[in-house]
C-alpha cells in the first residue's frame, strides 16, 4: 500500500511546479520544470484518483458506523457503493507503482540499431534485411526517426550488416527489449526441395549518449584513413576519405566509409564509438547488479535466442516470456511488433515489482 504522505507530496510537488511555470522564467528553468511537469501530471492526476477514493471510502464507512441514523435501503445501497469502490483500489494501486517504478536512466535517449546477419549464409542476410524493413516500419508507426548510418548489401540480396540511428520520444525504452539472437525458420527461395532451413541474424540496440555523456578523449584515438573499397560513385576510390577509428583504452574499432567526405565519415564513426562505449559501461553496471537483475527480462545478452520467426506456422515465439503470436506478417511489417513488445515491457515491470515487494 502506497503511504498517504506519498501520494500528498507527490501532489504538492506537482502544484508547486505547475505554479513556478506561471511566472517569469529564465529559458533554461522553464525547460526544466516543463519537462518535470510533463512527468509529473499523470502521476499527480493518478495520485488523486487514488486518494478521492480512498477518502470516499473512508466516509462511507463512517456512515455504516453510525448505521442508526440510516435505513434499510441506504444501507444497502452504501454497502455496494462501498464493494464497487474497494475493488478499484487494487487496480489503482497497481498503476501508481508502475508510474513510481524508477526509471531507465537511457529510456528517452535514442538509439544505434546494428543489424547482421548470422547463421545460415544467404538466407541470414535476407533475413537481416527482413529485420532491418521490420524495424524501420515499426519506427514510421511510432512517429520516430529512422536514418541509415552504414550498410554492406549481401551477396543473394538482404544484408550482411546494416547500422541505423532511432530517435523520437522512448526509443531505448521499447527497442532495448530486441537486442539478441533472431532465428528464422522458412524455406529459402533457393531450396528446390521445400526443405525449411533455420538461419539467424543478430540485433544490438545501443542506447546512444549525449556527448557529454561518454567523454572521448583524443589521446584515447588513433584514425586511420584509407581509400574507400565499396560502392559510392566515382569519386569514392580516388580519395583517402574512409575511416578507421581505433579506441586506443578499451581496443574498440569503427570503420566508415559510406560518405565521400571523410570529415562526414569521422562524424558517424564516432557517433557508433560512443554508443558502444556507453553500451559497455551499462553492461559493466548490469553485471554489479546481477544479483537483483537476476531472472530479468532484456539482460541484453547478445548470445541469447530471444526469438524465432516460423514461417511455414505463421507464427513468432518470443522465447523470454513464452509468448506466441499467430500474426507473423503483421509482426513483420511492423503492425503487430508492438503487441510484442508491451508484453516485454509488462514482463519487465512485474518483474522490478516482484524485486521491490522482496527487498
Amino acid at each position: 500500500m502506497i503511504p498517504q504522505s506519498r501520494l500528498d507530496r507527490l501532489i504538492e510537488r506537482f502544484q508547486t511546479v505547475e505554479a513556478e511555470l506561471s511566472r517569469d522564467l529564465a529559458r533554461d528553468t522553464f525547460v526544466k520544470l516543463s519537462k518535470e511537469h510533463a512527468e509529473l501530471q499523470p502521476i499527480a492526476q493518478a495520485a488523486g484518483k487514488l486518494v478521492a477514493v480512498r477518502t470516499e471510502i473512508a466516509n462511507l464507512e463512517a456512515m455504516l458506523r453510525d448505521a442508526e441514523a440510516l435505513d434499510r435501503e441506504m444501507i444497502t445501497l452504501t454497502e455496494e457503493e462501498l464493494e464497487l469502490l474497494n475493488e478499484q483500489i487494487p487496480h489503482l494501486e497497481r498503476d501508481m507503482q508502475l508510474m513510481l517504478l524508477p526509471k531507465d536512466a537511457a529510456d528517452e535517449l535514442s538509439v544505434i540499431l546494428e543489424i547482421r546477419g548470422g547463421t545460415g549464409g544467404d538466407e541470414a542476410a535476407l533475413f537481416a534485411g527482413d529485420l532491418f524493413r521490420m524495424y524501420e516500419r515499426y519506427a514510421q508507426l511510432q512517429r520516430w526517426k529512422f536514418e541509415i548510418i552504414s550498410l554492406s548489401d549481401g551477396s543473394a540480396g538482404g544484408y550482411k550488416e546494416v547500422i541505423a540511428s532511432v530517435s523520437g520520444k522512448g526509443v531505448f525504452a521499447k527497442l532495448k527489449f530486441e537486442s539478441g539472437v533472431h532465428r528464422v525458420q522458412r524455406v529459402p527461395a533457393t531450396e528446390t526441395q521445400g526443405r525449411i532451413h533455420t538461419s539467424a541474424a543478430t540485433v544490438a540496440v545501443l542506447a546512444e549518449p549525449e556527448e557529454v555523456d561518454i567523454v572521448i578523449e583524443e589521446k584515447d584515438l588513433r584514425i586511420d584513413v584509407f581509400r574507400s573499397s565499396g560502392p559510392g560513385g566515382q569519386s569514392v576510390n580516388t580519395t583517402d576519405s574512409a575511416v578507421r577509428i581505433t579506441h586506443l583504452p578499451t581496443g574498440l574499432v569503427v570503420s566508415q566509409q559510406d560518405e565521400k567526405s571523410q570529415h562526414k565519415n569521422k562524424a558517424k564513426g564516432l557517433k557508433i564509438l560512443r554508443a558502444r562505449l556507453f553500451d559497455m559501461e551499462r553492461e559493466r553496471m548490469d553485471k554489479e547488479r546481477a544479483a537483483q537483475r537476476k531472472g530479468m527480462v532484456g539482460s541484453g545478452d547478445r548470445s541469447e535466442r530471444i526469438r524465432t520467426y516460423n514461417f511455414p506456422q505463421g507464427r513468432v515465439t518470443d522465447h523470454r516470456i513464452n509468448l506466441t503470436l499467430y500474426k507473423l506478417d503483421k509482426v513483420m511489417t511492423g503492425d503487430a511488433l508492438d503487441e510484442m513488445i508491451q508484453a516485454l515491457v509488462t514482463e519487465d515491470q512485474t518483474a522490478r515489482l516482484a524485486a521491490m515487494d522482496d527487498a
